[in-house]
């Protein structure tokens, strides 16, 4: 496969390169901002596990705008891994269940809670749904927690996660936290993909609560109970399918060219990965040390060790 295979079968990874956003994922932000007004009102925003940046992105260009407003806005990005600079965000290379980290994020806005947080980490999935359900599930509520730290009474958390049987209970923990919650799917985000986006309105904490990062789940202390949720207990909450009909399907193959008289070309990715762990790998196989398979042996050579097959003529 060419350069240009992926262009045509990823229509949302080729606008990201034209419009030079980090990652695809850039549109389902986007796409979520244009159904619920995310940034609407916002000065400070948080971007937990932010790396390789796309979100970052989006939050920098519609917040401070084409001007720049540096003196209004802030935007905090953060995650363990290190990140290319973004124009108007300050990077944190922290953990997001330090406690640490969230002071450090209340340092950068001098003392002043965010308006909005956006979380769209996850989790290296493995291919079995309800480990990987799991997995971004504790992802999420470490991303919960910080948030109770850094949020404003009346702020918006928007977080990725993975709808699951299971899936109740985090809806029931975030309608305890916040007046409104939705389920949405963007339209950038693959039909065959379980993800969807939790987008959290009115942050408004029990009264007497007092933001801490434990969680129940992860303190071996878990109830397999604890997730079978009836009655008034159990919450269903509303599913919204983001984006225009009209906009591009993330599942359909797109033809190069996409407008007449436009000829495609081939561009690469915005911002390179920094460090990636196949790096050392690339670097041994363009200098050819990847160790190779020995040669076999020619057809017409006996291998060392084997009886001889020809039969000696018998003595007279």
């Amino acid at each position: 496969m060419g350069r240009s295979s992926k262009d045509k079968r990823d229509i949302y990874y080729r606008l990201a390169k034209e419009e030079g956003w980090r990652a695809r994922s850039a549109f389902k932000l986007l796409q979520l901002d244009e159904e619920y007004r995310l940034f609407r009102g916002v000065h400070r925003a948080v971007d937990l596990c932010a790396a390789p940046g796309s979100w970052s992105q989006v939050l920098s260009r519609k917040l401070r705008g084409s001007e720049g407003q540096e003196s209004e806005v802030k935007i905090v990005a953060v995650d363990l891994q290190a990140m290319a600079p973004l124009p108007g965000v300050i990077q944190i290379q922290g953990d997001i269940t330090k406690v640490s980290t969230a002071h450090e994020i209340i340092r950068h806005f001098e003392g002043q809670s965010a308006d909005l947080v956006v979380c769209d980490g996850a989790p290296d999935v493995t291919g079995l749904h309800d480990i990987d359900e799991y997995i971004q599930a504790q992802l999420l509520l470490a991303a919960l927690n910080i948030t109770t730290h850094v949020l404003c009474r009346g702020g918006t958390f928007v977080a990725k996660i993975f709808r699951g049987k299971d899936v109740t209970l985090l809806y029931s923990q975030l309608k305890i936290f916040f007046r409104e919650v939705t389920c949405a799917k963007p339209r950038s985000s693959r039909n065959s993909s379980i993800e969807s986006f939790v987008v959290c309105q009115g942050y408004c904490p029990p009264e007497g609560y007092v933001p801490n990062m434990s969680n129940p789940l992860l303190d071996h202390c878990y109830n397999v109970d604890f997730n079978q949720l009836e009655g008034p207990n159990r919450v269903i909450v509303p599913f919204l399918a983001c984006g225009d009909l009209s906009a591009y399907d993330s599942d359909r193959t797109y033809p190069l060219q996409l407008e007449t008289g436009k000829e495609y070309s081939y561009l690469p990715p915005t911002q390179p990965p920094i460090c990636p762990p196949y790096q050392e790998a690339c670097f041994l196989k363009r200098n050819n040390l990847l160790s190779k398979e020995r040669p076999s042996a020619p057809s017409d050579e006996t291998p060392p060790g084997t009886a001889s097959q020809e039969v000696d003529a018998p003595v007279s």
